[in-house]
Protein backbone atom coordinates (compact mmCIF):
# COMPACT_ATOMS: atom_id res chain seq x y z
CA UNK A 1 0.00 0.00 0.00
CA UNK A 2 1.65 3.53 -1.23
CA UNK A 3 2.03 5.51 2.10
CA UNK A 4 3.43 8.65 2.35
CA UNK A 5 5.44 9.39 5.77
CA UNK A 6 2.24 11.70 7.31
CA UNK A 7 -0.17 9.33 6.33
CA UNK A 8 1.66 6.14 8.62
CA UNK A 9 -0.84 4.77 11.18
CA UNK A 10 2.13 4.18 13.65
CA UNK A 11 0.93 2.60 16.87
CA UNK A 12 0.35 -1.20 16.16
CA UNK A 13 -2.02 -1.24 19.29
CA UNK A 14 -3.78 1.21 17.22
CA UNK A 15 -3.81 -0.73 14.35
CA UNK A 16 -5.33 -3.88 15.63
CA UNK A 17 -7.90 -1.44 17.52
CA UNK A 18 -9.16 -0.65 14.30
CA UNK A 19 -9.25 -4.35 12.66
CA UNK A 20 -11.19 -5.23 15.27
CA UNK A 21 -13.60 -2.22 15.16
CA UNK A 22 -14.05 -2.65 11.13
CA UNK A 23 -13.59 -6.74 10.98
CA UNK A 24 -15.63 -7.00 7.81
CA UNK A 25 -12.65 -7.30 6.02
CA UNK A 26 -11.65 -8.73 2.16
CA UNK A 27 -9.20 -11.27 1.86
CA UNK A 28 -7.18 -11.60 -1.39
CA UNK A 29 -5.26 -14.23 -3.07
CA UNK A 30 -3.70 -14.88 -5.98
CA UNK A 31 -5.19 -17.65 -8.44
CA UNK A 32 -3.10 -18.18 -11.73
CA UNK A 33 -1.81 -14.61 -11.66
CA UNK A 34 -5.15 -13.92 -11.23
CA UNK A 35 -6.39 -12.14 -7.97
CA UNK A 36 -9.06 -13.06 -6.29
CA UNK A 37 -11.13 -12.04 -3.30
CA UNK A 38 -13.88 -12.95 -0.54
CA UNK A 39 -15.58 -10.74 2.09
CA UNK A 40 -15.68 -12.28 5.28
CA UNK A 41 -16.17 -11.32 9.38
CA UNK A 42 -12.65 -11.64 10.95
CA UNK A 43 -11.60 -12.59 14.66
CA UNK A 44 -8.36 -10.34 15.32
CA UNK A 45 -6.40 -11.61 18.20
CA UNK A 46 -3.11 -10.76 19.73
CA UNK A 47 -1.36 -13.58 21.31
CA UNK A 48 1.72 -12.52 22.84
CA UNK A 49 3.37 -10.15 19.87
CA UNK A 50 1.32 -11.89 17.23
CA UNK A 51 -1.45 -10.65 15.17
CA UNK A 52 -3.87 -14.12 14.21
CA UNK A 53 -7.11 -13.63 11.96
CA UNK A 54 -9.16 -16.39 11.60
CA UNK A 55 -12.41 -16.51 9.60
CA UNK A 56 -13.64 -19.29 7.24
CA UNK A 57 -14.94 -19.49 3.60
CA UNK A 58 -17.93 -21.43 2.42
CA UNK A 59 -16.37 -24.86 1.23
CA UNK A 60 -18.41 -24.06 -2.31
CA UNK A 61 -15.99 -20.84 -2.82
CA UNK A 62 -13.51 -21.65 -4.84
CA UNK A 63 -10.58 -19.73 -2.91
CA UNK A 64 -10.73 -21.79 -0.30
CA UNK A 65 -9.69 -24.41 -2.42
CA UNK A 66 -6.78 -22.27 -3.14
CA UNK A 67 -5.54 -20.53 0.13
CA UNK A 68 -3.69 -23.55 1.93
CA UNK A 69 -0.20 -22.40 2.68
CA UNK A 70 -0.57 -19.58 0.12
CA UNK A 71 0.30 -16.17 0.88
CA UNK A 72 -3.07 -13.35 1.20
CA UNK A 73 -3.76 -10.06 1.92
CA UNK A 74 -6.67 -8.90 4.25
CA UNK A 75 -8.00 -5.35 3.60
CA UNK A 76 -9.40 -3.69 6.73
CA UNK A 77 -11.47 -0.39 5.92
CA UNK A 78 -14.39 1.44 6.56
CA UNK A 79 -14.80 5.09 7.50
CA UNK A 80 -13.73 7.09 4.33
CA UNK A 81 -15.21 10.81 3.78
CA UNK A 82 -14.82 13.37 0.36
CA UNK A 83 -13.13 16.30 1.11
CA UNK A 84 -14.70 19.49 -0.72
CA UNK A 85 -11.95 22.00 -1.56
CA UNK A 86 -14.54 24.17 0.23
CA UNK A 87 -12.69 23.61 3.57
CA UNK A 88 -9.76 25.08 2.04
CA UNK A 89 -8.22 28.52 2.58
CA UNK A 90 -6.57 28.51 -0.96
CA UNK A 91 -8.40 29.21 -4.10
CA UNK A 92 -5.91 26.88 -5.60
CA UNK A 93 -6.77 23.30 -4.35
CA UNK A 94 -8.53 20.24 -5.44
CA UNK A 95 -10.73 17.66 -3.96
CA UNK A 96 -9.42 14.49 -2.20
CA UNK A 97 -10.73 12.05 0.29
CA UNK A 98 -9.94 10.99 3.68
CA UNK A 99 -9.76 7.08 4.91
CA UNK A 100 -8.10 4.76 7.00
CA UNK A 101 -7.04 0.65 5.94
CA UNK A 102 -5.01 -1.61 7.01
CA UNK A 103 -3.65 -4.21 5.13
CA UNK A 104 -2.53 -7.50 6.39
CA UNK A 105 0.07 -10.38 5.16
CA UNK A 106 0.50 -13.72 5.76
CA UNK A 107 0.33 -17.78 4.88
CA UNK A 108 -2.84 -19.27 5.35
CA UNK A 109 -3.18 -22.43 7.29
CA UNK A 110 -6.02 -24.40 7.33
CA UNK A 111 -8.14 -25.64 10.92
CA UNK A 112 -9.48 -29.02 9.85
CA UNK A 113 -10.32 -30.52 12.58
CA UNK A 114 -14.07 -30.07 13.92
CA UNK A 115 -13.17 -29.37 17.14
CA UNK A 116 -11.21 -26.32 15.60
CA UNK A 117 -14.24 -25.46 13.56
CA UNK A 118 -16.54 -25.48 16.22
CA UNK A 119 -14.45 -23.60 18.50
CA UNK A 120 -14.20 -20.99 16.12
CA UNK A 121 -17.46 -20.78 15.11
CA UNK A 122 -18.48 -20.21 18.67
CA UNK A 123 -15.63 -17.57 19.06
CA UNK A 124 -17.20 -16.08 16.02
CA UNK A 125 -20.81 -16.41 17.43
CA UNK A 126 -20.05 -14.82 20.84
CA UNK A 127 -18.43 -12.27 19.14
CA UNK A 128 -20.88 -10.48 16.86
CA UNK A 129 -23.90 -11.88 18.50
CA UNK A 130 -23.43 -13.00 21.74
CA UNK A 131 -27.34 -13.82 22.07
CA UNK A 132 -27.70 -16.14 19.57
CA UNK A 133 -24.95 -18.62 21.13
CA UNK A 134 -27.34 -19.82 23.57
CA UNK A 135 -29.51 -20.64 20.79
CA UNK A 136 -26.75 -22.47 18.69
CA UNK A 137 -25.68 -24.47 21.85
CA UNK A 138 -29.03 -26.27 21.78
CA UNK A 139 -28.84 -27.10 18.33
CA UNK A 140 -28.98 -30.48 17.15
CA UNK A 141 -25.33 -31.93 17.09
CA UNK A 142 -25.94 -33.38 13.28
CA UNK A 143 -27.00 -30.27 12.48
CA UNK A 144 -23.88 -28.35 13.65
CA UNK A 145 -21.89 -31.03 11.94
CA UNK A 146 -23.49 -30.58 9.17
CA UNK A 147 -23.03 -26.46 9.31
CA UNK A 148 -19.69 -27.24 9.29
CA UNK A 149 -18.42 -29.95 6.83
CA UNK A 150 -20.10 -27.17 4.50
CA UNK A 151 -16.93 -24.28 5.88
CA UNK A 152 -13.04 -23.89 5.54
CA UNK A 153 -11.64 -22.36 8.55
CA UNK A 154 -8.55 -20.88 8.64
CA UNK A 155 -5.88 -18.73 10.02
CA UNK A 156 -3.43 -16.37 9.09
CA UNK A 157 -0.74 -15.00 11.22
CA UNK A 158 0.29 -11.67 10.23
CA UNK A 159 4.05 -11.29 8.60
CA UNK A 160 3.52 -7.70 7.24
CA UNK A 161 0.75 -4.73 9.03
CA UNK A 162 0.73 -2.21 6.87
CA UNK A 163 -1.73 0.47 7.96
CA UNK A 164 -2.63 4.21 6.87
CA UNK A 165 -4.60 7.04 7.96
CA UNK A 166 -5.25 9.85 5.18
CA UNK A 167 -6.83 12.35 7.56
CA UNK A 168 -5.74 16.18 6.09
CA UNK A 169 -1.93 15.54 8.14
CA UNK A 170 -0.63 18.18 5.15
CA UNK A 171 -3.42 20.67 5.72
CA UNK A 172 -3.27 23.75 7.70
CA UNK A 173 -4.34 23.63 11.43
CA UNK A 174 -7.61 25.65 10.18
CA UNK A 175 -8.32 23.53 7.15
CA UNK A 176 -7.99 20.53 9.70
CA UNK A 177 -10.69 22.04 11.83
CA UNK A 178 -12.73 23.35 8.84
CA UNK A 179 -13.33 19.29 7.54
CA UNK A 180 -13.71 17.98 11.35
CA UNK A 181 -16.39 20.45 11.52
CA UNK A 182 -17.61 19.47 7.97
CA UNK A 183 -17.98 15.97 8.42
CA UNK A 184 -18.89 15.57 12.48
CA UNK A 185 -22.53 17.80 11.36
CA UNK A 186 -22.79 14.93 8.01
CA UNK A 187 -26.02 12.78 8.61
CA UNK A 188 -23.54 10.00 6.85
CA UNK A 189 -21.93 7.52 10.01
CA UNK A 190 -19.21 6.90 7.66
CA UNK A 191 -18.35 11.01 7.56
CA UNK A 192 -19.06 11.49 11.05
CA UNK A 193 -16.44 8.16 12.20
CA UNK A 194 -13.85 9.95 10.13
CA UNK A 195 -14.18 13.48 11.59
CA UNK A 196 -13.75 11.35 15.16
CA UNK A 197 -10.83 9.71 13.97
CA UNK A 198 -9.39 13.20 13.20
CA UNK A 199 -10.18 14.73 15.86
CA UNK A 200 -8.30 12.25 17.95
CA UNK A 201 -5.21 12.45 15.86
CA UNK A 202 -5.37 16.46 16.36
CA UNK A 203 -5.95 15.95 20.14
CA UNK A 204 -2.58 13.34 20.11
CA UNK A 205 -0.66 15.44 17.96
CA UNK A 206 -1.82 19.03 20.57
Amino acid sequence: MYIPSFNKFEDRQQAIAFMQRYSFATIVSVKDALPVATHLPFLVKQVSDEIILLSHFAKANPQSKDILNNNALVIFTEPHAYISPKNYEKVESVPTWNYLAVHAYGKCMLLDEEENKEALLKETIKYYDADYLKQWEVLPDQYKQNMMKGIVAFQIVVDDLQAKSKLSQNRTEKERENVINALSHSDNTNEKETAEYMAALKKQDQ
